[in-house]
């Protein structure tokens, strides 16, 4: 055999043996993560999901040892980027944050939905938990809760209601109130939940729902009015704000979450380790503090883990289907 014949085979031999360890490594996690990871969010930066998911990612990047670069991927209320990280290849490498709308009530609100949240991603785990708080302008013409119920009712047909785009937990979560109330305002979407929210803050738009992730400084400092938190007891991030039923209407009671997902077929040991990773990002004292601060609810025991997160979806878009079936054509 000649010396570059020789050389040839060799070097073949090399690459092939090469890729197999390399794929052995994605296959048992072994080598996993050897690059940064994308975390895909579905909304526009600065919005609930996008908090929550920056500062989950941050520690969950130390403990692998690799960068979580955060993209934001928005429309169709999440759905958008939903379908992208569905897309994704399933190496670990591209995880989305998803949240109550992406992967629940999307279901029954987009018929032709180009993913299926259970069927298309592997659960990884639940992040935070968001109460859902009843939020308007300023300068809204009511002093409390039981007020904003008879202004809304009498005025719907001139009041406008921000969202961020349909499946958001912004509009499923008015969609709810609003079928309590049997009212129909004009519903006015934006690109995301901090968008929507600027424009409750310049007064654009008369009321929203939102996670309390977004909303703690502009209720502390005034600029927005917030009537009740769609909770069993007061949240410790907003301790003057009652409860809904405190406050006269008990039906409303609603929260939404955040969850780590990553593509279907995801080898095990990958996902293994970054549920791991999650549960590290959520003992450290200094994550919990800063999710805590802003009013987040963490999973704790039973309630974390790729099992509990499957059980969940399961079970949200049950109950969705449900809610918005309830409400009507056109919703």
């Amino acid at each position: 055999m000649s010396v570059r014949r020789f050389t040839a085979l060799f070097a073949a031999g090399c690459l092939i043996a090469s890729a197999g360890v390399a794929v052995a490594q994605g296959t048992n996690g072994g080598g996993y993560p050897a690059r940064p990871i994308t975390m895909i969010v579905p909304f526009a930066a600065g919005g609930p999901t996008d908090v929550v998911a920056r500062i989950v990612s941050d520690h969950m990047g130390k403990t692998l040892g690799q960068q979580i670069v955060i993209e934001n991927v928005v429309g169709a209320g999440g759905t958008t980027g939903a379908t992208r990280a569905k897309r994704a290849n399933n190496d670990g490498y591209t995880l989305i944050m998803g949240h109550m709308g992406t992967h629940a009530a999307a279901v029954p609100l987009y018929p032709n939905l180009a993913y299926d949240p259970a069927a298309d991603f592997e659960p990884v785990g639940v992040a935070a938990g968001t109460p859902i708080l009843i939020l308007a302008k300023k300068d809204y013409p009511a002093k409390d809760l039981s007020e904003f119920v008879k202004h809304v009712k009498a005025n719907s047909g001139t009041l406008n209601m921000a969202h961020a785009g349909v499946g958001s937990v912004s509009y499923t979560t008015c969609l709810l109130l609003n079928s309590i109330l049997d009212v129909k305002p004009t519903a006015v979407p934006y690109n995301g939940t901090g968008p929507a929210m600027n424009a409750l803050v310049g007064g654009q738009v008369d009321y929203m729902c939102d996670q309390i992730v977004n909303v703690v400084s502009q209720v502390q400092g005034g600029s927005i009015r917030a009537y009740g938190v769609a909770t069993e007891a007061r949240n410790p991030a907003l301790p003057e704000v009652p409860t809904t039923k405190e406050a006269g209407l008990p039906e409303y009671k609603v929260s939404a979450w955040n969850a780590v997902f990553a593509p279907k077929g995801t080898p095990q040991p990958i996902v293994d380790k970054l549920a791991a990773a999650l549960d590290k990002a959520l003992d450290d004292p200094t994550t919990r503090k800063r999710l805590l601060d802003l009013g987040s609810d963490l999973p704790e025991g039973d309630a974390r883990g790729q099992k509990a997160l499957a059980s969940l979806v399961k079970s949200e878009v049950d109950r969705w289907s449900k809610v918005i079936k309830a409400a009507g054509p056109g919703n």
